[in-house]
C-alpha cells in the first residue's frame, strides 16, 4: 500500500512538473521571438496583414465566428467562405493567432479587447463589416412584458441614464469617459431573470467574481422601472434564445441584433445601443516586428509568474475553479448514486426476463430506455431535460444536471451489471433453486456478490467517464470545473494556463478515483481467501 501511494504521489508531482515545463517552454519561446525582433523597422500608418486585408478578400477564406452571433449569420452569406463556428469568441481569436483560420468576424468592442490582449499580432481592419443595433429578446408569449421593457428603455434613454452607462464603458472620446455605474434600487419582490453570455466585454463580463458590464447595468435599470429584482444567468450565447422561449429566463440581453430568422422565434425590444461587426486579421511578420518595436516601451512581455498571478491570483480568479470543482463533485457523486440504483434495477429486470421469461413488459421498457439513452448524446439529453421537461419549472440547475447525468449513467451501469450477472455460471442459479431459494433471494445472496467483483473495474471506468461528462454542464449556464476555466480564459484571453489547470484537476480526480477502485478490488480479493 505504501508503494502504491508513493507511486500516486510521483505521478501527481510529475503532472505538476509537466505543466511548469510546458509553461516555461511556451514563455521562453515567446521571449526568444521578442528578442529576435528588430527595432529598426519603419512604422506604417496601416499595418500589413497576412491574408485578409479587407472585406473584399473574404471569399474562399477560413473565417472564424462565435456560434449564434450576428457575425456567424453574416459570414454564412460570403461566397465560398469556409466558416468555422466556435462556442466562444476567445477560441476563434486563439485559432486565428495559431494560423488555423484567416480572420475573425466579431463585434467591434469585443474585437478591441481581443486585439489589445494580442498586441503586435492581431489588428482590426479599418473598414467595418456591417453596422448593427442591439436589442433585448423576450418570449412571444409575453407581449405585456415586451411593452413594459420597451417603455423602460425609453424612460432610461430620455432620462440620460442609458447614455451615462454606455459612456462609462465606451466613450466617444477618452475625455468623455465617465464613472457612472447604475446600482439597482429595488431589492425585494418578483425576480426578473436575465440570460446573458458573460464573455462579451464591455457589454457583459466577469470582474472580481461578479458579472458586470453595459448590458448588466441596463438590465438593473429596466428591472427598477418594472419594480422587480434582477437575477443574471450566465450561459452559452446560442442557448439564450432557447432559455427565453422556454421560460427559463424572462429576458435575454447579450448584444442581440435583429435578424429575420431570430424574429420568427423571439420578440425584440426597441434597440438600446449601436455597434458594428468588424474583421480581426493577423499581421504580417514584418508588421508584427514593427508593432512590437514601436510598443516595446509600453508593453512588457509577462513572465511565467506574472501569468500565474493574472490567471489565478488576481481578483481571486482561482475561485472560479474551486466553485466549479465543488459543483462537479456534487453532480458526479449524486448522479453516480442514481445511476447505480436505477442501473441495478434495469439489469435485474433484463436478467429476470432472460433467465425465466418473467416481466416481459418491464423488459421491453428497460430495453427501450437503455437503447434511447445510449443512442443519444449526453449533452442533448441535458438540454432536453432542462429546456423541455422542466421548461415551466423553476428548478436548481445542479439538480437538473444530477438527474440528467444520473439517468444517462443508469443505462450504461445496467449493461455492465447485466453482463456481470450473465457471466456467472448457470450452475449457481441451479444451486439456489435446489436450496429452495426464490429468484430474488438467489440474486441477492448468491449471484450479485459474485457479479459485483467481476464488474467493479467496468463500473470504475463508467464513473470516470461520468466525472468527465459533467464538463458539458455549462450549456445550461451551470458553473462546473470546465466552465470555471472558460471564465478565466474569457477574462485573461489566455488559453494555456487555465486549460492546463483544469486538465490537471481532472487528472488528479481520476487518479484518486482509480486508486479507490483498486483498493476496493484488493479488499474483495482478500475476503476470497
Amino acid at each position: 500500500m505504501k508503494k502504491f501511494y508513493n507511486s500516486l504521489l510521483a505521478v501527481m508531482l510529475a503532472a505538476v512538473a509537466l505543466m511548469c515545463t510546458l509553461s516555461i517552454s511556451v514563455f521562453a519561446s515567446e521571449a526568444d521571438q521578442q528578442l529576435d525582433k528588430s527595432s529598426s523597422q519603419t512604422e506604417t500608418s496601416v499595418p500589413e496583414t497576412e491574408i485578409v486585408t479587407s472585406a473584399a478578400d473574404l471569399s474562399g477564406k477560413k473565417i472564424g465566428v462565435q456560434l449564434g452571433t450576428t457575425g456567424a449569420i453574416l459570414a454564412d452569406d460570403i461566397k465560398d467562405a469556409n466558416v468555422q463556428k466556435f462556442n466562444k469568441g476567445a477560441d476563434a481569436v486563439l485559432a486565428l493567432r495559431q494560423k488555423k483560420i484567416d480572420c475573425v468576424i466579431i463585434d467591434e468592442q469585443t474585437a478591441k479587447a481581443f486585439v489589445d490582449a494580442n498586441k503586435g499580432v492581431l489588428t482590426i481592419l479599418p473598414d467595418s463589416f456591417a453596422d448593427e443595433a442591439y436589442a433585448a429578446v423576450i418570449s412571444k408569449d409575453k407581449p405585456e412584458l415586451l411593452a413594459q421593457v420597451n417603455s423602460a428603455i425609453e424612460e432610461i434613454r430620455d432620462s440620460g441614464v442609458l447614455q451615462k452607462i454606455i459612456a462609462s464603458y465606451i466613450p466617444e472620446k477618452e475625455s468623455d469617459k465617465g464613472n457612472y455605474h447604475y446600482t439597482q434600487v429595488v431589492t425585494h419582490g418578483e425576480k426578473l431573470v436575465m440570460a446573458t453570455n458573460a464573455q462579451f466585454p464591455p457589454y457583459e463580463y466577469y470582474e472580481s467574481g461578479d458579472i458586470t458590464g453595459i448590458d448588466i447595468e441596463i438590465g438593473r435599470a429596466i428591472a427598477d422601472k418594472l419594480g422587480r429584482v434582477l437575477t443574471v444567468e450566465d450561459m452559452e450565447f446560442d442557448s439564450i434564445i432557447g432559455a427565453v422561449k422556454s421560460g427559463k429566463a424572462d429576458i435575454g440581453i447579450a448584444g442581440f441584433t435583429v435578424t429575420e430568422d431570430r424574429a420568427k422565434q423571439i420578440s425584440f425590444t426597441i434597440d438600446y445601443a449601436s455597434s458594428k461587426q468588424v474583421i480581426i486579421a493577423r499581421l504580417k511578420a514584418s508588421a508584427q516586428e514593427s508593432s512590437a518595436s514601436v510598443s516595446s516601451d509600453d508593453y512588457e512581455t509577462p513572465t511565467f509568474i506574472d501569468r500565474l498571478y493574472t490567471n489565478f491570483v488576481k481578483d481571486d480568479r482561482w475561485r472560479y475553479l474551486t466553485t466549479g470543482l465543488c459543483n462537479t463533485l456534487i453532480i458526479t457523486l449524486f448522479a453516480m448514486l442514481i445511476g447505480i440504483v436505477i442501473g441495478f434495477i434495469l439489469a435485474i429486470i433484463r436478467v429476470a426476463y432472460d433467465k425465466n421469461g418473467s416481466v416481459p413488459i418491464l423488459n421491453i421498457i428497460a430495453k427501450l430506455y437503455i437503447t434511447v439513452i445510449r443512442a443519444t448524446p449526453a449533452m442533448v439529453q441535458l438540454l432536453i431535460i432542462y429546456y423541455v421537461i422542466f421548461a415551466s419549472v423553476d428548478i436548481n440547475k445542479i439538480l437538473v444536471a444530477i438527474i440528467a447525468f444520473g439517468l444517462n449513467s443508469a443505462a450504461y451501469v445496467a449493461e455492465v451489471v447485466r453482463s456481470g450477472i450473465m457471466s456467472i455460471d448457470n450452475g449457481q442459479f441451479e444451486a439456489g433453486k435446489s436450496l429452495g431459494l426464490k429468484f430474488s433471494a438467489t440474486m441477492i445472496n448468491i449471484i450479485l456478490p459474485q457479479a459485483f467483483k467481476n464488474i467493479l473495474p467496468a463500473l470504475g471506468n463508467e464513473f470516470i467517464s461520468l466525472l468527465k461528462e459533467t464538463s458539458i454542464s455549462g450549456y445550461i449556464g451551470l458553473m462546473d470545473l470546465t466552465r470555471g476555466g472558460d471564465i478565466i480564459r474569457s477574462v485573461t484571453y489566455e488559453a494555456f494556463l487555465p486549460l492546463i489547470a483544469v486538465a490537471l484537476i481532472y487528472l488528479i480526480l481520476v487518479i484518486l478515483l482509480s486508486a479507490g477502485v483498486s483498493c476496493l478490488e484488493r479488499r474483495l480479493k482478500k475476503n476470497e481467501r
